[in-house]
């Protein structure tokens, strides 16, 4: 009973006692350990018999002293020891700091756990949790010999017995060295429990596996899953013994890793690290797979995906890499039902009935036909070969230059009803491991070819099915599924759900607490904190009936939207881009459906140019700050939202996207810009020539026909409309700006037209382009200052 925080130092030459300061506590039954000048006094308690007290009172804090300065350093110079205990072994393993065993008030068993942590301490410093004891104990020491860390015998139960009799060895820190640079997937396979999709003991619910990554700056807890053989791709198994994580490194190096695994009722479903009970894992894979060299093609070196960095939000921009370059995207959001697809194991399309407003489900699921010129020698495929069409229309959107692709995870109930992750539609505690494991094969794809994934994980119509709206239990075991099987892809983006919320032919719908719990559940599990976003309703009643309480919240990253006619889009992503600022947290926004429902973007046959999308819902959007648009097909035309089956039925829409997102990455990139249609103005007397002219009193002059950001002090973007060319007023501007003039339907760099440069002060007219066209032509005018 009682304790003290005595430190005496010993000279074995002289025999002679020396105290030294007491420590900031008292604590008994721990063990100290010395790295370099520094003595780490670590875990152990205060015992109080006294008050019946024996193994309560243990000691989180880690109290360090400065053999050299002999002071104690400040409290929280290490961060508190995650697992309380006493009778813990300690020791200084290579470059860590590793505490393992012991016993508390807590458990009756002795503490199986062992923590680590990196030496030198700095402010990045983290407990990390390393492979269990195969036998808890405490009692005990560890002993470093030859580069493998030993402990022997001890005691399983606090206070005393059973005598242990084993010795167990680290042989070595468990490690995975990733490729020179970051990005590059990471598989491990462990072995696990012997079971089945269908198993009574679901393996979903009642087994939880978690690897802990860990490269000396940064911990991460990377959730894995059941895999069935490990290679349900091909196999089609339902049943087998192994257990993956899928780990994408954020940064280049070596990462040590811990895996654990607890089984018991809902384990999977709890947050709580010692809930359940320890099943005895290998942490040496049996299969381990550092994915190097992954090709990209063309654009997609610049747009990201693997060795390019992970797709972030930043102050309302998306960005991505490490130098945060704005990311720009110009996307697909037709069909919908992508992965309602053929060569998918247990794909079909269930019963199904067009609502007013929608595209009538075709009786059959997609193939693709038109994309099996499109597979490449070298593509992945599936199950003997099953998966070129599929495989070749994500070459065929990659190289005409699109960016992203939305598609639903889960339709059941909604539109098509041709989608689900689930082994049983009845049963949503249960998933189909080769449907995922085929899914991810084309996800891959997706990353190698610099395109994105907009994963919408519900519509409208079905997005009370999963606990009512709630993260219950259903709900939380499907995100917390998607994270662990796809959330490893660099390039991704949670979509919280489709025209979520109410609506006058939904009007039962998740509430504004649901959504918030969606977005701050799917943020906690993530470990790659990718942005989540949620997909508006079209109508602006609907919009304000959903978006406003949602305003400010800290896990909503951005919108997606959807606006019902294209002359509406600036004001619309210009409104949402200030509510959003005035919130506190400003939104990201895509322009990602575009109405009519029935018409949206139509087939080039149909709209040979484009026009009108061109102008109000691409640069309109984008020059307002959205950061790009994905196409939404509108029913009443071939290849539309459900059925769509040939990808060139837009070609020339897809060419004018990628046309304007690579002119926003190259000339208007910045944070800074930002909308500047006052500063247009008409003048029908102005001189073709161009040059300066005199100011114009008042309003009367001003332009409407077009469109003009701005970074102040920087440069101007001027969207000219069927060739009438504004004038722009630079009153209060300074400097010299050359005036260079764009193609939107062309690209290339602007060209210098018939004014080479313009001077800030007044209203300046910028000339002419440098081609005359018989019909008037849209032109993008850009001036950068000198």
């Amino acid at each position: 009973n009682g304790s003290v925080g005595w430190l005496d130092r010993y000279e074995p030459e002289t025999g002679r006692w020396e105290p030294l300061p007491d420590a900031p506590r008292a604590r008994d039954h721990f063990q100290a350990s010395v790295h370099g000048d520094r003595l780490f006094a670590v875990a152990g308690r205060t015992t109080s018999q006294a008050t019946d007290q024996g193994f309560d009172l243990t000691i989180p804090e880690v109290d360090v002293f400065d053999l050299s300065t002999r002071r104690w350093l400040p409290a929280g110079t290490v961060p508190d020891l995650p697992t309380p205990r006493a009778g813990n072994m300690a020791a200084v393993f290579g470059d860590h700091l590793v505490v393992g065993g012991g016993e508390s008030g807590t458990q009756v068993p002795a503490h199986s756990e062992v923590e680590a942590i990196r030496l030198p301490i700095d402010e990045r410093s983290k407990w990390v949790r390393w492979p269990d004891l195969k036998r808890g104990r405490h009692g005990s020491g560890f002993a470093i010999v030859d580069g493998a860390m030993y402990t022997a015998s001890g005691s399983g139960d606090r206070g005393g017995g059973p005598e242990l009799e084993s010795v167990e060895a680290l042989a070595s820190v468990p490690t995975v060295a990733t490729s020179s640079s970051a990005g590059h997937p990471i598989t491990l396979d462990f072995r696990g429990p012997a079971t089945s999709e269908n198993a009574g003991d679901n393996p979903f619910t009642d087994v939880r596996l978690s690897v802990v990554f860990d490269d000396g700056e940064r911990s991460m807890t990377v959730r894995g899953f059941y895999a069935a053989d490990g290679d349900a791709a091909n196999t089609g198994a339902d049943a087998g013994d192994v257990w993956r994580v899928r780990f994408t490194p954020p940064t280049p190096g070596t990462w040590r890793y811990a895996a654990s695994m607890r089984i018991g009722d809902d384990v999977a479903l709890s947050d709580d690290p010692d809930a359940g009970d320890a099943y005895e894992l290998d942490n040496n894979p049996v299969q381990a797979n550092a994915s190097e060299g992954a090709v990209l093609v063309g654009d997609a070196v610049v747009d990201g995906a693997y060795g390019g960095g992970t797709l972030d939000v930043e102050d309302g921009l998306y960005v991505v890499g490490p130098d945060r370059r704005r990311w720009f995207k110009s996307g697909t959001n037709s069909p919908e039902n992508l992965l309602a697809y053929a060569d998918f194991d247990a794909t079909r399309r269930l019963p199904a009935k067009a609502r007013d407003g929608e595209a009538r489900p075709p009786g059959k699921v997609h193939r693709f036909e038109p994309h099996a010129d499109d597979f490449r020698p070298g593509d992945p495929t599936w199950a003997g070969g099953r998966g070129k069409n599929l495989i070749g229309a994500v070459n065929y959107l990659s190289d005409a230059g699109v960016n992203s692709v939305y598609f639903l995870t889960m339709n059941l109930d909604g539109d098509g009803r041709d989608v689900w992750p689930h082994a049983d539609v009845d049963d949503f505690t249960r998933f189909d491991c080769s449907k995922l494991d085929q899914w991810e094969i084309v996800f891959t794809h997706m990353q190698r070819r610099g395109v994105a994934m907009h994963v919408v994980t519900q519509e409208t119509e079905n997005e009370l099915l999963l606990d009512g709206g709630d993260v219950g239990r259903h709900r939380r075991l499907y995100y917390d599924e998607l994270i662990a099987r796809f959330g490893h892809h660099p390039m991704l983006v949670w979509d919280l759900g489709e025209e979520n919320g109410p609506a006058n032919f939904s009007p039962e719908g998740q509430t504004p607490r649901q959504r918030r719990a969606m977005a701050d559940h799917i943020t906690r599990q993530d470990p790659y904190r990718h942005p989540v976003v949620v997909h508006t309703h079209a109508a602006t009643k609907a919009r304000e009936d959903t978006l406003p309480p949602l305003l400010g919240h800290g896990t909503l990253d951005g919108i997606s939207l959807q606006v019902d006619a294209p002359e509406r889009v600036r004001d619309v992503v210009t409104d949402w881009r200030r509510r959003s600022e005035r919130s506190g947290r400003r939104w990201a926004i895509t322009m990602d459906e575009i109405g009519r429902y029935d018409v949206g973007a139509v087939p080039d046959g149909v709209d040979p140019s484009h026009d009108g999308l061109r102008r109000r819902v691409l640069w309109g959007s984008m020059m307002a700050g959205a950061a790009g648009v994905e196409w939404y097909f509108g029913y009443r035309y071939p290849h539309n939202d459900l059925n769509a089956e040939d990808f060139r039925s837009r070609e020339e829409l897809w060419r004018q996207s990628a046309i304007a997102r690579r002119f926003f990455e190259r000339h208007a990139a910045a944070a800074t810009w930002v909308p500047a249609d006052d500063r247009l103005v008409r003048d029908a007397a102005s001189p073709a020539g161009g040059g300066e002219s005199e100011a114009d009193d008042g309003d009367s002059h001003r332009f409407d026909g077009g469109m003009a950001m701005t970074d102040p002090g920087r440069g101007f973007v001027v969207y000219c409309v069927e060739g009438i060319f504004p004038r722009l007023d630079l009153t209060g501007v300074d400097g010299e700006y050359t005036v260079g003039w764009f193609d939107p339907l062309v690209g290339d760099e602007p060209v210098a037209g018939t004014v080479p440069t313009v001077r800030g002060g007044g209203r300046v007219d910028v000339g002419r382009p440098p081609v005359e066209t018989r019909s008037p032509r849209d032109w993008v005018v850009l001036l950068e200052r000198l």
